[in-house]
């Protein structure tokens, strides 16, 4: 088994769904985590959690649109546990989604705040972090990235570039700080039925999107946990500027 035994892992967006799965994969691999999200409750429920299984978590509220709320969240990653090691970015603005509809129609509003949070924000988190882990001699970042930045949809065009982005970022950090110890990836999930996603959906959907891929069955949050905790771990030391789908055989490429 991986052991992350005494590694301090951030969590950016970790209150439910993909990260809230990371979280608690990374904590049962022996890591100390920080359960970061807008959502404070949800990421102490989180940490709670964690702290029930046996593993080692404390909950953080923080905005990853605002510079200096990320600042403030990775001192105080460095202040609890002493450094950091590794970073999992996976916040994201799932109200801003559903109103992403395409270039003619949507709201700039909509198209500023998805850039805000899903690459802005995710740039912020990597600037704060990247001088921690420079300090433990290197580590792993790992952005969670979508198969909608290759797949090229009707709909969906801010999140889209924005996926695309987080991948050319991946890449940037591995090389720009790879040869001093710091590897970046990012993790393209396809359809996860997460709790939020199989409450009410149309089972005839589900079927009709299970059949586009090379899989028996829907994606899990878990899967996309265990891509995480293997490229934070040392299994995963070789692993660096990738973009890799976890996505039941979608997008092959």
């Amino acid at each position: 088994m991986v052991s992350l035994k005494d590694k301090v892992v951030l969590v950016a967006g970790a209150a439910t769904g993909l990260g809230a799965a990371s979280a608690r994969r990374l904590a049962d691999a022996g890591a100390r985590v920080v359960v970061a999200d807008l959502d404070p409750d949800g990421a102490r429920a989180t940490a709670s959690a964690i702290g029930a299984a046996g593993g080692e978590a404390v909950a953080a509220g923080f905005d990853i649109a605002d510079e200096t709320s990320v600042g403030d969240l990775v001192r105080t990653t460095v202040r609890t546990y002493g450094g950091l090691d590794a970073v999992h970015v996976n916040a994201g603005d799932m109200g801003a989604v559903s109103k992403d509809t395409d270039v003619v129609d949507m709201d700039l509003a909509v198209w500023d705040r998805t850039f805000a949070v899903n690459l802005r924000g995710h740039m912020l988190v990597t600037r704060y972090a990247v001088p921690e882990l420079l300090a433990r001699g290197g580590g792993a970042i790992v952005y969670t990235s979508s198969i909608a930045a290759f797949t090229g949809e009707a709909a969906r065009p801010a999140y889209s570039a924005t996926k695309a982005g987080i991948n050319a970022l991946a890449r940037h950090v591995a090389s720009r700080w790879g040869r001093e110890g710091i590897r970046a990836n990012a993790v393209a999930p396809g359809l996860i039925l997460t709790p939020a996603i199989q409450e009410g959906a149309d089972p005839a959907l589900l079927e009709s999107l299970l059949s586009r891929t090379r899989s028996t069955r829907h994606g899990r949050a878990d899967d996309i946990a265990a891509m995480v905790v293997h490229l934070v771990s040392d299994a995963g030391e070789w692993i660096n500027g990738q973009v890799i789908n976890v996505d039941g055989g979608t997008v092959m490429r």
